[in-house]
Parts: C-alpha cells; sequence; structure tokens
C-alpha cells in the first residue's frame, strides 16, 4: 500500500453552523479548531490546509464554567511604558463576545504558517442573523 498525501488541487472545504448558545466555551473552541485543521478528514495532512468554513453563531450567549468570569483576565499592550491593559472575561463578554471565541479558537490551533489562513474562515456573529445561509443550506 501507498501512504496517501493530499494535494492542494484536491482540497474540497463544506461550510459548517456551530450554535454557541448553551455551549461551554472551550469545548466550542476545540469543535471549531478541529474542523478548521480538518482532522475530521479521511484525508488529513498536516501539512496541508484541509480545514473547513466555520460560522458560529450566537456567540454573546457562550457559556463558562466555574469562576473564569472574574478570574480569567485577557491582556494586551499599548506599547508605551506600563500600558499593559487587562480585561475580566465578564468585561470581554460585554465589549466583544466575537473576539473571547476568536482568541479561544486561535490558541487551540497550531502555531505555524497555517493558522492565519485557518483564522480567515472562522465567521462569528453574536446573533443567529449571517449572510452565509445559502452556502450553508448546500452542505445541510
Amino acid at each position: 500500500m501507498k501512504t496517501f498525501s493530499l494535494r492542494k488541487e484536491d482540497v474540497k472545504r463544506e461550510w459548517h453552523l456551530l450554535d454557541a448558545r448553551g455551549q461551554v466555551l472551550g469545548r466550542l473552541a476545540v469543535q471549531a479548531a478541529k474542523l478548521l485543521i480538518g482532522k475530521h478528514k479521511p484525508n488529513y495532512t498536516p501539512h496541508i490546509d484541509n480545514g473547513d468554513y466555520v460560522v458560529v453563531i450566537n456567540a454573546a450567549d457562550v457559556r463558562v464554567t466555574g469562576r473564569k468570569l472574574k478570574q480569567k483576565m485577557y491582556y494586551h499592550h499599548t506599547g508605551y511604558l506600563g500600558n499593559l491593559k487587562e480585561l475580566t472575561l465578564a468585561q470581554m463578554l460585554v465589549k466583544d463576545p466575537r473576539k473571547v471565541i476568536w482568541l479561544a479558537v486561535k490558541g487551540m490551533l497550531p502555531k505555524n504558517k497555517l493558522r492565519q489562513q485557518r483564522l480567515g474562515r472562522l465567521k462569528i456573529f453574536n446573533d443567529d442573523q449571517h449572510p452565509y445561509a445559502d452556502k450553508l443550506k448546500n452542505n445541510d
């Protein structure tokens, strides 16, 4: 038997819809990352971007467990001395719930040259309205 290796020309992308309402953030991010990488496909090849498109709806209704709403911190630096900004998960969910899911999925993707391409196929919406309904109906 020969080992099968996927080529770029043979990649076929599908569209998947994930509903975040009531789902735990980490488990939702794992599902999205697996679909973006393409590990659910039988012809998975690590060095080829074989993943699918993922549409996440109801991002504002995502759930977290434990005390993460108060204890989990997000940091970013403005570039100026002493300007390390920090926000709790609760503050981030109020400010932009899409970014919380995006950062969770980003952290679960491999840190390589394919990560930005994969994140480009992740579409996140705060409610259930999205412009990809026609693409999703073709695959369901």
